[in-house]
């Protein structure tokens, strides 16, 4: 029962019927302590959700969702709140975040147009797998993309997620705004081919 509870066939419950939780179950499964403590780290400055279409948006830029976006650049938005002298300290801009007051937004804006994020599609196979994008604030709770970028990721809008980084140094700023934002990307690596272009129901209208 330590060990493997229910290894014999039924196994050992408690008073309340349920299944003395084993050895076995701690450390077994996606939830058990190997994945879930030891090999599964949690990354800082990212996020996750499904990407959905955003054909008004130009090519370099990407919707990010709100909630997600004060998560995100929260450090950067404490620190503009106090070096704007719109909160006197710390807790007090952490107070206004958490309350979402309006003033966090404007703040958030104007970092947000300086500070390009990166989209990354799993499995990355390529160069094109990861791009730099200019992002702007949305409703809801999904990252709107141009269709037209799709094509570098091997994405589409049928419930593909997409992980967002915010490259943190002044170079990996610089390294995004050159080498990884879409427009720079339009050609194929492997083989030269247009990568950006129209498909399925971009074609037939």
């Amino acid at each position: 029962t330590l060990l493997d509870n229910g290894i014999r066939g039924q196994p050992m419950k408690d008073s309340h019927n349920r299944p003395y939780k084993s050895f076995s179950d701690i450390i077994e499964g996606k939830e058990g302590r190997f994945r879930e403590n030891l090999l599964g780290k949690r990354v800082d400055y990212s996020g996750r959700s499904v990407i959905i279409v955003g054909p008004s948006l130009p090519l370099h830029q990407c919707g990010l969702p709100r909630e997600m976006a004060i998560e995100l650049f929260q450090a950067f938005v404490i620190r503009g709140l106090i070096g704007r002298h719109l909160a006197p300290n710390l807790r007090a801009a952490k107070s206004m975040i958490q309350n979402k007051e309006s003033i966090i937004w404007k703040v958030l804006q104007e970092i947000m147009q300086g500070h390009p994020i990166l989209l990354n599609r799993a499995p990355t196979l390529h160069r094109l797998g990861i791009q730099a994008f200019q992002p702007i604030l949305i409703k809801g709770r999904a990252i709107r993309l141009h269709p037209l970028v799709c094509g570098g990721f091997n994405a589409d809008f049928d419930g593909d997620q997409m992980a967002v980084h915010i490259p943190l140094s002044l170079e990996a700023q610089a390294e995004a705004r050159l080498l990884m934002f879409s427009y720079t990307n339009l050609l194929s690596p492997a083989t030269g081919d247009p990568i950006s272009v129209p498909t399925q129901d971009m074609l037939y209208g």
